[in-house]
Parts: structure tokens; sequence; C-alpha cells
């Protein structure tokens, strides 16, 4: 299943619509100001129904996340040692590394990136059509144990939509509409080869903590919705302001 961009805006709307009435109220946006950060924790329990665990994924840290639609198991080797984590339907395990008390704050908006990204791949796996659920199904069933390299050959060709929704989902449109009116009106950011001035830098950072996402993720989503410009470093005449 291929989707366009627009298709993705439209499930993300959709679903962040439905959850804030579920989650908020309906009278949820009733009057509203200010842009609101998904609140993906209770997105994904409460609301899609996940199961949501940690788990050591990988030797040095590197996967940050999985989810199966069918239970299956995953393999990791450790020291010549193979072990296997159980993966049931309907869960999302992510790396112990985000609940470890010496990182859980530095790596706060990539634990929720990461999650967004798995709870867009159990939402885009509901718009397949049956044939494809069976297959993936299947592909799952045909053997006990899967490795990293199993599960993301298997994965590979939805992982671009996975993470368009699950940037849309913690960046809905509308949100980052909100942010932009009340933070930067009339005005789009301006990156230069990656810089930004002073203002826009305090711009930048005042969207990523309303929204609890990183910069990178802010920057993207930007671009996307056409809140951001690239220009090149010689074109911005101020370099002692400039903000990496």
């Amino acid at each position: 299943m291929i989707l366009s961009h627009r298709q993705i805006e439209e499930i993300a709307s959709a679903a962040v619509k439905e959850f804030n009435t579920f989650f908020f109220g309906k009278y949820f946006d009733f009057g509203r100001r200010f842009a609101q950060f998904t609140p993906i924790d209770q997105f994904a329990r409460d609301f899609l129904g996940l199961s949501v665990s940690f788990a050591k994924l990988s030797t040095d840290g590197s996967i940050c996340g999985l989810t199966a639609y069918t239970d299956t198991e995953y393999e990791i080797e450790e020291m010549g040692v193979k072990r296997t984590i159980p993966l049931k339907q309907n869960q999302v395990i992510l790396d112990r590394n985000f609940i470890n008390p010496r990182q859980m704050r530095k790596l706060c908006r990539k634990r929720r990136f990461t999650l967004a990204h798995e709870c867009a791949h159990q939402i885009l796996y509901q718009y397949a059509s049956d044939e494809e659920k069976a297959a993936c199904q299947k592909v799952y069933s045909s053997k006990p144990a899967y490795s990293l390299r199993d599960l993301k050959t298997h994965e590979d060709w939805n992982e671009w939509q996975a993470n368009t929704l699950g940037a849309a989902i913690l960046m809905p449109q509308k949100e980052i509409d909100l942010a932009m009116w009340s933070l930067a009106p009339s005005r789009r950011l301006i990156s230069y080869d990656g810089y930004f001035s002073h203002r826009d830098h305090i711009t930048l950072s005042a969207i990523c903590q309303q929204l609890g996402v990183s910069r990178s993720a802010a920057v993207i989503r930007l671009q996307q919705l056409g809140y951001l410009e690239d220009r090149k470093l010689s074109r911005f005449d101020d370099p002692s302001v400039m903000w990496p």
C-alpha cells in the first residue's frame, strides 16, 4: 500500500481529531489559541489499544522500537549468545534506554517520535487490504523468530510512510498553524544551510518545546508544511547572530 503525502495527512488529521475528542473532550478546540502537544503515550495505549514495553533491542542502541502485526519473536545476539523477545500482536517494544533514569530527559523527544512511528505502522496496517494483511501475517508466521535484518526487510517498504504519519501525529498541521500564528505571524522561518537567525532560533526552540519534538523533526515538518525556507548561507549578511 503506497499512500500519497496528502492521504497520510488526512489519516493523521482524522486520527488526531478523534483522539482529542476521546482524550480531552468535545470542546477541546473551542477558543484555543495555542498549540497543544500530542500525549503520545495515551494515544498509543488508550486510543489505539497498544501494549508498550521496554527491552534491550540491540547491542549498540541503534534499534529504537519494534512492532508486529501478529504474534512472533524478535531475535538478538549478544557476545555470540542468541536470545528471543516475544513480540505480540498490538504490542510495541521500545529500547530500554528510554527509561534509563540517567537518559530519560535527554531521550524524551526521541522516545516520543519512536513511539509515534510505531503507532503509525499499526494505523497504516489497518488501512491495508485484507489480502495485504493476510500476506503480512503469513510472512511473520512462517518462522518462529526474526532477526533484525529480517524485520527490517519486511518493514522497509512502509518506513517512509510511518515516519511521515508519525510526524503528522506528533505535529498535526493545525497545531503547527497555531504555533506559527502565535510565535511567527505572517512570516516563514529561514534556514541558511542549517543555520538560523537568533529570532528564528528562538521561534524554532519554542515550537519544539510546545510540541515535545526534536529540532530535526520540527525542521522537516515545517518544511513539509511550507513554514520554513532553505537558503544558502552566503545569502545571510550578519553571521554574528547565526545559531546552528
